[in-house]
């Protein structure tokens, strides 16, 4: 069974990624990408796998702009316990992290399975 991240979760990790508390611009916003990787259509869930889940939530993250600053940090921190709460783990190097959330964040990288395919090579599983 797939855990989720809240939006308290995500409010917890925002300050963590920051060293402060962040400044909430939509909070809306952010709830709804809190949400985004458990959707469901006509019975189905929207995000099959557990790579294209979190591909949701960071493409959420980053795109809606919940936060004033910091919503690409927050978004590839939220990415990453994700994961870890579904015992899994990204094994990418720094610098192609940043090029995936910054062409996510920049609009180079939107379909959600085009992110997922990434974050599927970088995965491992305990």
């Amino acid at each position: 069974m797939t855990e989720y991240l809240d939006l308290d979760d995500l409010l917890i990790a925002a300050e963590a990624a920051l060293g402060r508390p962040p400044e909430i611009r939509d909070l809306g916003l952010l709830e709804a990408a809190a949400t985004r990787p458990r959707a469901t259509a006509f019975g189905e869930e929207a995000y099959g796998d557990l790579d294209r889940k979190a591909a949701a939530l960071l493409h959420s993250i980053v795109t809606s702009h919940p936060l004033v600053d910091g919503n690409k940090r927050l978004g590839w921190v939220a990415l990453r316990l994700f994961y870890a709460m579904n015992e899994a783990d990204l094994r990418a190097k720094e610098e192609a992290a940043f090029e995936l959330v910054v062409a996510v964040a920049d609009g180079q990288l939107r379909d959600v399975a085009d992110i997922a395919e990434r974050l599927g090579a970088w995965r491992s599983t305990s």
